[in-house]
């Protein structure tokens, strides 16, 4: 009975994996700038609701839920935001050191390597959510809070990290390189999220005629911010009630509810998935002990390349497509996203949606492909480095006559024309849609154009500006340089890629987010300033152009100062960010082979 028990003990509570990732994370004084960092974010969260809650119970009761609805948003959103970049590091950190065939030789057996590598990564993402566990307690001094919708919200956030921790372990032990998976983890989590949403918005139907209350749809299982939406807004976002009727009970959980469907799917999938990587996680053995020949032999032959005046440019531009898996998953989301708003312009000019209805699918495809070129940026660039660092590729770099300027400037360069093709998605995509405002629903004399509030007026404006076309390449390309730099900054003084790949996307999180506060607070009150700081940031820039009404109402009087403002902003916001992406480059440049050298076998 103790040998058994030892044995079950040691699958999970005591995974010397498990036990490794968490004794190592926690002794970092990074991790714990981050937890209070999160909590101190959650803090500021909770104490900006508050503000204003009135003296009278109902007007507390009141605030203490509009406070814990903000609150429980803010943190799935975090949640979903973080728990892909802990796991999406965990993907290429495993493969890249060559950790796997070390763990395979171990007695370990597979059921431990993978529930120790997921539960011991997502040991971080669980102690983010129970760090803010004080502050809904606040929320229910407040009332207006039950407490089963506190154990609701949390819910939610713990079945969606163990959901997509489920499917990080999956891709990093049923694939001999880990780092070709990143990107399509992002990117897909991403777009689910936004599609799923914005199907949901087109799928609604009024609960009765004339009644602001829609039902639920089949969507929402599948979609965490939908569920919370079931949690918070329960008289305007409604389930069906299947009382006594024969429906099967599987659709009646589905409609009716939504928020058990989810827990019920995700908790599944993750079980199926656990069970899958066990199975698989012996196979990678064999590919990584017979290493990739193929490409060898696939290059054998060919005709050099011209290298060009930056070998390291060359390098991060070639290397990272070299694969026809590589290019094919690159062009096939480049073409699948063009197509895709293609298609919403197309549905617009055949009737099939309407002007809001074609707003908004714009809006969701528009800054789901801002936010898949920013996040894809930042792992790209937070890993250049320190990748090098720690497959030892970085020391023989160092012995050749580059210089440590000449070196950053490479990263730089050709990351960012690695990435062009995907800056081009929703540049172009924003195209098309001008371009079918300008020629008028291209030859149909459609109007395409709404009444928008201006103060006490009205005004008629397109449902997409076209200057937002010009603006928007100019703004993205040099944010997206900026994004570059700031990773690499990280990168080169991280000792591990998951360390920079977070440091990194919480600078250019503050600092979007920063702009984008900033953006939406003076857009509706100062005329053409508003329109000026919302082109700054990409995803501000992205809702002006399909939401003006909402981002720059004060705006909206005169076309041409509208038009001046939104181009302006987005030349002096790129002027701005080169600016800084110089700045840093000479200061990661000053410093960088002290910064070498002191990292040197700390990795």
């Amino acid at each position: 009975m103790g040998g058994t028990l030892f044995r079950i003990l040691h699958v999970l509570p005591l995974n010397p994996i498990a036990l490794r990732l968490v004794q190592g994370g926690s002794c970092r004084s990074r991790h714990l700038l981050i937890r209070s960092g999160y909590l101190a974010l959650m803090v500021m969260v909770l104490l900006i609701a508050l503000l204003g809650s009135g003296t009278t119970l109902r007007e507390l009761a009141q605030c203490g839920a509009r406070a814990f609805a903000i609150v429980s948003l803010g943190q799935v959103f975090l949640i979903c935001i973080l728990a892909p970049i802990f796991m999406g590091g965990a993907i290429a950190q495993e493969s890249n050191p060559q950790t796997w065939d070390v763990i395979l030789t171990s007695p370990l057996s597979s059921l431990q390597i993978v529930l120790g590598n997921l539960f011991g990564r997502l040991f971080f993402v669980f102690a983010l959510l129970i760090s803010t566990f004080p502050l809904f307690a606040v929320t229910q001094l407040f009332g207006g809070v039950p407490g089963s919708a506190i154990i609701a919200s949390y819910s939610i956030s713990a079945a969606s990290a163990l959901l997509m921790g489920t499917i990080a372990i999956t891709l990093s032990v049923t694939r001999s390189v880990g780092r070709r998976s990143v990107f399509v983890f992002y990117s897909s989590i991403i777009l689910f999220l936004f599609a799923t949403y914005a199907i949901d918005l087109g799928l609604r139907k009024p609960v009765a005629i004339g009644s602001d209350a829609v039902f639920t749809t089949a969507m929402t299982p599948l979609n965490p911010f939908l569920t919370l939406s079931v949690l918070l807004e329960s008289n305007t976002y409604v389930p069906f009630d299947f009382a006594g009727t024969g429906y099967w009970w599987p659709l009646r959980m589905w409609y009716g509810s939504p928020i058990a469907a989810q827990l019920w799917l995700f908790g599944v999938l993750s079980v199926v998935l656990m069970a899958y990587s066990t199975l698989r996680v012996r196979i990678l053995a064999g590919a990584l002990i017979g290493g990739d020949s193929k490409g060898l032999r696939g290059n054998s032959g060919r005709e050099s390349r011209r290298v060009g005046s930056n070998p390291i440019a060359w390098r991060e531009l070639h290397l990272r497509g070299q694969s026809a898996a590589k290019r094919a998953i690159r062009w096939i989301f480049v073409s699948a996203a063009m197509s895709v708003g293609l298609a919403i312009v197309l549905l617009s000019r055949w009737g099939t949606l309407d002007d809001s209805q074609t707003r908004l699918a714009l809006a969701a495809v528009l800054g789901a492909e801002v936010l898949v070129v920013v996040l894809t940026a930042l792992n790209l660039s937070a890993t250049a480095v320190s990748r090098e660092r720690e497959d030892k590729t970085l020391d023989i770099l160092l012995t050749t006559p580059i210089q440590p300027g000449a070196y950053i400037a490479g990263k730089l360069r050709g990351l960012v024309q690695y990435l062009l093709p995907l800056i081009a998605v929703p540049c172009v995509t924003l195209g098309i849609a001008a371009l079918y405002v300008i020629t008028k629903g291209f030859g149909s004399q459609s109007s395409l154009t709404v009444l928008e509030s201006v103060g006490t007026a009205k005004v008629m404006v397109p449902i997409v500006l076209p200057e937002s076309a010009i603006a928007l390449p100019i703004v993205l390309t040099s944010f997206t340089a900026l994004c570059v730099m700031v990773g690499l900054q990280w990168s080169v003084k991280s000792k591990g890629t998951i360390g920079s790949v977070v440091a990194a996307t919480g600078v250019v999180l503050l600092i979007g987010g920063l702009i984008g506060l900033c953006g939406w607070s003076t857009g509706g009150s100062i005329p053409y300033g508003g329109a000026l700081i919302n082109a700054a940031s990409p995803l501000n820039l992205v809702l002006a152009a399909v939401e003006p009404g909402t981002m720059i109402s004060a705006s909206l009087e005169s076309a041409t100062g509208r038009v001046w403002s939104v181009v302006g902003g987005s030349v002096a916001a790129a002027a701005l960010y080169c600016a800084i992406v110089y700045g840093l480059h000479s200061s990661i440049q000053a410093s960088f082979m002290m910064t070498v050298r002191r990292m040197t076998g700390t990795s």
